[in-house]
């Protein structure tokens, strides 16, 4: 739903390794890329991206949450960014205080930001429609 979202990161090496790995299941790539003041695109699909730079100081943590085409592709998600360095923050699963179909895992990034991959579909399909919300 967003064209870009932009944040501070304070160990910009460590940030984009940990989002390059973690996100990767989710089809997002490296983008252009400048001096870690200026940062980095990751980029998905759809033309959106995700950009990381350099900040002095510590943000205050944020809630990205990354729509995934499968309830596998959360699983992967999740798995890739424990595997990177992410903290757990909720495993792969569904969440029906959301809504019946809300499938979703949840990690903590380098900087304490809550990062989530979501599918709103009933079931594995192919692909999942866009989020409504």
């Amino acid at each position: 739903m967003f064209d870009h979202v932009k944040f501070g990161v304070s160990d910009y090496v460590a940030s984009k390794a940990f989002f390059l790995k973690a996100l990767e299941p989710l089809g997002v790539r490296g983008g252009a890329e400048g001096e870690p003041s200026y940062g980095i695109e990751l980029c998905g699909k759809g033309g959106a991206s995700l950009c990381l730079y350099q900040a002095k100081e510590k943000p205050a943590p944020l809630h990205i949450a990354l729509h995934a085409d499968t309830r596998q592709q959360v699983d992967d998600f999740y798995h890739a960014a424990l595997k990177a360095g992410g903290k757990d923050n909720g495993a792969p699963g569904l969440r029906p205080n959301y809504h019946a179909n809300y499938y979703a895992a949840f990690v903590i990034g380098p900087d304490g930001h809550n990062i989530e991959a979501v599918c709103h579909e009933p079931v594995s399909p192919s692909f999942c429609s866009s989020h409504v919300g």
